[in-house]
């Protein structure tokens, strides 16, 4: 007897939304109850910044995407129901972002992500 495997969380879909600089594209890897929370500098563990719901985070999205800077997926693990992948990022002016993200899928859709994130000072 084997055990049945959910949908494949479709990491081309991750690479395209996040260096395709679309919104939409990486909104639609989320499910429509996920949560994302975000650690950096300004948002520390103790009181990250949280998002709930598609509504939410596709607000975040579109902030994110409407910015001038270059999006890279730089490396992506995926094992069962978690993903792993960090992102760099690269304003005009020379400011450099790395994220670290944890995410957890049902139905090969992200439901939580954890999001660590570092900027150049």
């Amino acid at each position: 007897m084997g055990t049945m495997a959910g949908p494949a969380f479709d990491t081309e879909a991750l690479r395209r939304g996040i260096e395709g600089h679309d919104a939409a594209d990486m909104l639609a890897l989320y499910a429509d109850d996920a949560e994302i929370r975000i650690v950096d500098r300004n948002t520390q563990p103790s009181h990250p910044m949280v998002k709930h719901g598609r509504g939410e985070i596709a607000d975040m999205l579109n902030d994110v995407y409407s910015r001038d800077m270059i999006h890279k997926l730089e490396q992506c693990v995926v094992q069962g129901d978690h993903v792993a992948f960090t992102e760099s990022c690269l304003y005009p002016d020379g400011v450099r972002v790395l994220a670290s993200s944890m995410m957890s899928l049902r139905d090969g859709k992200i439901v939580e992500h954890t999001l660590l994130q570092a900027w150049d000072e």
